[in-house]
């Protein structure tokens, strides 16, 4: 984008790039690198709705930057992660979104939904992922009640299976491994706080983080064995 960080610009002004435009032409609510500027005349209406589309254009941009990264995976191995370090984003926010976007192929997103909404059902298996999906759909669930929902499920399910032998690796019927973890107060912490500063349950960040270091793992002893 051209111009210093506070330089203001009508969004009609800019070049068409697939995604929601915040103003029309002739409105007086003006965008920039850093922020958004708005009349002080604005009626309740135009505010909603602008937030709407803002909201919109986050969700678009959520996917498309994954979809950007796991095509540079697959087309630029050994030359994508360079790539991303001469950009101003943010390499594990990127991991993120490419495993969200890898749990969900481009049939099954719902674009009633928001980004958030599909992170939070990631790591479940594909029918319960739909499940849930379909649900927040019925009832116009914001990702925090989704997020609610899906966790005293899952409660209820572990509540059910808890087995007085202690905890063990179980298959379910979808063939999805589910592992009890015990943590201790302050690594359960700062499990939570990694979780929230990637926008993740805790869940699907445990997954992703489970995934990484098994690919970090494989990566090192495959080195040590050339």
């Amino acid at each position: 984008m051209g111009g210093s960080p506070g330089h203001l610009r009508s969004a009609a002004a800019r070049p068409a790039t697939g995604v929601p435009a915040v103003v029309r032409s002739g409105d007086r609510v003006m965008t920039s690198a850093t922020g958004l500027q708005l009349p002080r005349q604005l009626s309740f209406e135009r505010w909603l709705g602008i937030g709407g589309q803002l909201s919109e254009v986050c969700t678009s941009a959520a996917w498309c930057l994954g979809d950007w990264l796991v095509f540079g995976e697959r087309a630029y191995a050994g030359r994508y992660r360079q790539a991303i370090e001469q950009t101003s984003l943010d390499y594990q926010t990127l991991r993120n979104y490419a495993w969200v976007v890898r749990r969900f192929g481009m049939s099954r997103r719902r674009d009633t939904l928001s980004f958030g909404h599909h992170a939070e059902v990631a790591a479940l298996p594909e029918p319960e992922q739909d499940f849930w999906l379909r649900k927040a759909e019925e009832h116009r669930w914001p990702v925090k009640q989704l997020r609610r929902q899906v966790r005293a499920s899952l409660a209820e399910r572990a509540a059910g299976q808890e087995d007085p032998s202690g905890p063990s690796p179980r298959r379910d019927d979808c063939g999805v491994v589910s592992l009890q973890i015990r943590l201790s107060p302050s690594q359960l912490e700062t499990c939570r706080a990694a979780a929230d500063k990637a926008n993740l349950s805790i869940e699907a960040w445990t997954v992703l983080a489970l995934e990484h270091a098994a690919r970090h793992g494989l990566a090192r002893a495959l080195t040590a064995v050339s």
